[in-house]
């Protein structure tokens, strides 16, 4: 299993509760796909550096570390784009 960092943001135009379930959600994902998330750090509401859709200037900002295999990766990555709360994200191995 290789180390990996998911960073992504959520809308802010969302409930706090709702923010937590998108992050639950994809800790779950990761989860069961047979990942082990090792540290979750929520940075909290910050400023975006461009306006994102017209309309979205801040974004709750969300890193993940995890242990996990390329079909982990490749699942999370796949539903991280559908999913309408998540605004931007990026996936990255952690070094060799």
């Amino acid at each position: 299993m290789r180390a990996y960092e998911l960073f992504y943001m959520i809308k802010t135009d969302i409930t706090e509760e709702q923010t937590e379930a998108v992050i639950e959600k994809f800790n779950g994902i990761l989860a069961r796909e047979g990942a082990e998330v090792t540290a979750v750090d929520k940075w909290g509401k910050r400023k975006l550096a461009y306006i994102i859709d017209k309309k979205y200037r801040d974004g709750y900002y969300v890193l993940v570390k995890f242990n996990g295999s390329p079909a982990a990766v490749k699942e999370a990555d796949r539903l991280l784009k559908i999913d309408d709360n998540v605004l931007r994200h990026m996936i990255t191995k952690v070094g060799e």
